[in-house]
């Protein structure tokens, strides 16, 4: 049973930001309006929120431009996107990354239990053309969602109908074409909605990617850095009554050929000042995925009943990974891993007003049913297989959230939650086992979390306050065998213990008609992380470390400053250390968290013509030098160069031109300067000049 740790205390000193990013524009008085938060799992504004939280709109995602999920999160402060692959993108959010940050759409949890640790592939196989808006909450802790949210709670809302506000009979399409320059990448979408007003509403979508290979000016053409993509979506949403939607969604994606070119001999080095990355040495190493989600919901209200709202979601997701690396130059030559996973949901919340304020409350269950097989030279090595095969693991959780007004100005919010988690497997066996074993473990937990917000007048407000987190292990923990860093055999332990942790805040924003800004703080507290360590063998397995720590500061601010101009400034920094030993057996010691990031913001200035027709936005993104290394770098030195990852300053200009109702171009210059950069942690350097033109055509 996870120790409940009572003693609550604020943070001090704080940065950070909870701006709406709503760049809707062309309609500049509508850029500071509050917007809709749904991944507090209640209608709440950004303004009204105890949390550092951020929407993403569907217009500032088409025009930034971005080929993925995972860069989406360059406009976001105190994130930082690490790229092992140009196919595979991973938010660092406060720290954490992978499976300690939780990822849903629509709501439903795709977090599983086959998840690496680190920075994982998963985040950008989903489709960000089929985006609505992208959600992200900060800190939030276990209480709401269960295991794995830690740094942050991301939801992506997908696209719809909105057939309620329709009237009769209606049909819309979209078509969408990007080409950039620098990669000859090609991405195409077409999508349509159709339905009767306020009755039913269906939409369609079908997007098509072949991302070429990126180029710079110091490496040149990366070759195998280009893969291809494919997705399809479909959406029937139905009034059941008018307070009453039920909805049946399926999503499909599927990638292939993405390579990990760092560990590649493709990867010839990099030579940046002082800093230097190694050449890979793989003949191959490549990734197919291919990954599909259906759901079916009924959500509503009721009047005059004690539950004023509610949602019963039932989900099925199903995931295909498959790995092939050749390391011929190394002896072991040819390793080929797949995982087949099935993952059963249920999701039950409620909504009732309860004296001077809101109860939520309700339960979530997911069952992960796992297939896992390997071979080496092309004959089956169950040593290899990723993860147990045979293997299954349930998660269950019932929550409770009172947001109460207990003043005028003062809103305090309580949660708490119970975790149960089960983990079985039939067939793993260790390098030097001659023979399968079989095992299984359970883990409970229950998390608190203590938020406030104080309004201190029409314009001011403070928020604040502490969540714990929890994570139990998972198939990978107990069972994985993967590689890491430069390609080390990285093996799990099934006697592995929960990750338990106490996120703790303190910031105050600023809100008017002109000004949007918040500054804040935040520290997490560490108890029992999983990490690896050298096993004395040549290769790494996980144990639980001592303890740890990560702090931060973010800020960030956006003016209009006058009529059809905005500027956007943010800003970022972080540090933290973890206790654990270096070698497996040995005593421990402090070490930096991995992967901090380094100082890093962003200055943007938009100006929007008077007719709406036409924007312009110039944009300078920057950090310092990320050399705040922990240990473990001196092995992952083909993407962490020796002497850290050499500080940027990247200059680019975006601008968009509404010809008529039905059609809009778009023109993004990016890397203005052609400079050679990467993202701290990332296997490759991002793009050189790059010029991306985009037609949308609708209907």
């Amino acid at each position: 049973m996870h120790k409940i740790k009572l003693s609550f205390v604020y943070t001090v000193g704080t940065l950070a930001c909870a701006l709406p990013l709503n760049a809707q524009e062309p309609a500049p008085d509508n850029i500071l309006d509050p917007i809709t938060v749904t991944a507090t799992r209640s209608n709440q504004t950004i303004e009204e929120t105890p949390y550092t939280a951020y929407i993403l709109d569907r217009v500032l995602l088409e025009q930034s431009q971005n080929r993925s999920i995972p860069d989406a999160f360059r406009d976001v402060p105190g994130v930082l996107v690490q790229k092992t692959a140009h196919g595979h993108g991973s938010p660092y959010i406060r720290g954490f990354t992978g499976r300690q940050n939780l990822l849903l759409i629509d709501g439903v949890r795709i977090n599983n239990s086959t998840w690496r640790s680190g920075p994982v592939q998963y985040w950008n196989t989903f489709d960000q053309e089929n985006l609505d808006h992208l959600e992200i909450i900060k800190g939030q802790g276990s209480v709401l969602y269960g295991s794995d949210s830690i740094g942050g709670t991301v939801n992506l809302v997908t696209r719809g109908s909105d057939f309620r506000d329709e009237s009769g009979s209606f049909f819309h399409g979209r078509s969408h074409y990007r080409f950039d320059s620098n990669s000859q990448s090609h991405v195409g979408r077409l999508e349509t909605e159709f339905g009767v007003g306020g009755k039913w509403g269906a939409s369609l979508g079908a997007s098509w990617k072949e991302f070429g290979d990126i180029e710079d000016s110091a490496v040149g053409r990366m070759r195998h850095t280009g893969y291809p993509e494919q997705a399809f979506d479909f959406k029937f949403e139905a009034a059941v009554n008018e307070e009453t939607t039920i909805t049946l969604a399926h999503q499909y994606f599927n990638q292939d050929d993405v390579w990990r070119w760092h560990n590649t001999v493709y990867n010839p080095g990099w030579r940046h000042g002082d800093s230097f990355a190694t050449p890979g040495s793989d003949a191959a190493r490549t990734y197919d995925q291919e990954r599909s989600l259906t759901y079916l919901r009924l959500d509503g209200a009721l009047t005059d009943h004690f539950i004023e709202t509610y949602s019963a979601t039932l989900s099925y997701q199903r995931s295909q990974d498959s790995t092939f690396r050749d390391r011929s130059n190394s002896g072991r030559d040819v390793t080929d891993q797949s995982i087949d996973l099935d993952t059963y949901g249920a999701d039950i919340q409620f909504q009732s007003a309860v004296g001077p304020g809101t109860l939520v409350y309700g339960a979530d269950y997911y069952h992960d049913s796992v297939d896992s097989y390997a071979t080496t030279n092309g004959n089956f090595d169950p040593t290899q297989r990723p993860v147990a095969d045979d293997s299954s693991y349930d998660i269950f959780g019932a929550f409770t959230q009172y947001e109460w007004q207990a003043l005028e100005n003062l809103q305090i919010t309580g949660g708490m939650r119970y975790s149960y988690a089960r983990a079985e497997w039939e067939k793993y066996r260790v390098e030097g086992a001659t023979t399968d074993s079989s095992g299984s473990n359970s883990w409970d937990d229950i998390s608190l979390s203590l938020r406030g917000m104080f309004d201190i007048d029409d314009n001011w407000s403070l928020f604040g306050g502490a969540s714990q987190a929890f994570r139990a292990p998972n198939l990978d923990d107990l069972t994985g065998q993967t590689f890491a860093l430069n390609g080390i055999d990285s093996s799990g332990s099934v006697g592995v213990d929960p990750e338990e942790y106490i996120n703790y805040e303190l910031g105050i924003r600023f809100f008017n008609d002109e000004i949007t800004a918040s500054l804040a703080g935040y520290y997490n507290d560490i108890d029992n992380p999983i990490t690896g360590v050298d096993d004395g063998k040549g290769g790494r397995t996980s144990i639980n470390a001592g303890e740890g720590y990560v702090y931060g500061f973010e800020g960030d601010i956006q003016w209009r400053f006058a009529e059809n101009w905005t500027a956007r400034l943010f800003g970022a920094w972080q540090d933290g250390k973890i206790k654990a030993p270096s070698v497996l057996g040995g005593a421990e010691s402090w070490d930096t968290a991995t992967r901090m990031h380094p100082l890093m913001g962003a200055f943007s200035i938009r100006w929007t013509s008077p007719d709406s027709k036409f924007y312009i936005e110039p944009r300078i993104r920057a950090a310092m030098k990320g050399d705040n290394l922990y240990a473990e770098a001196a092995d992952d030195t083909q993407r962490i160069p020796i002497n850290g990852t050499p500080g940027y300053i990247v200059y680019s200009i975006y601008s968009g031109y509404q010809i008529n109702d039905n059609l809009e171009i778009t023109l993004g210059l990016e890397n203005l300067s052609n400079d050679d950069y990467r993202f701290h942690g990332s296997g490759q350097n991002e793009s050189g000049f790059n010029a991306i033109v985009g037609v949308t055509a609708t209907w």
